[in-house]
């Protein structure tokens, strides 16, 4: 009979698109990256890659300017997440 205590929830597999800075910074276009949270949010996805520390912690930390889209559109840190989601990090652009 199966165990009826709750099961750790599975991680929710995204597909991170990087650009403009943040693809030179980082030196990918973009990677497929579990996400782990209950479930995961915008605001959980960037602590996870914050946690990676070095140039990662720098370009999408709080003093940086960097937006987020979720299948093309915008989206705040609360927004979740789901299986085969895309989420673009993309500093604003600025022009003249």
């Amino acid at each position: 009979m199966p165990d009826s205590a709750a099961s750790p929830q599975a991680a929710v597999t995204l597909r991170l698109v990087y650009l403009a800075r943040l693809r030179d910074a980082f030196g990918t276009s973009g990677e497929s990256f579990a996400a782990h949270g209950d479930p995961p949010t915008v605001a959980t996805l960037l602590a996870a890659l914050r946690a990676r520390g070095g140039v990662w912690s720098e370009e999408l930390g709080p003093a940086r300017a960097v937006r987020v889209a979720v299948n093309h559109e915008l989206a705040p840190a609360g927004t979740v997440l789901a299986a085969g989601d895309e989420v673009a990090f993309l500093p604003p652009v600025t022009g003249g």
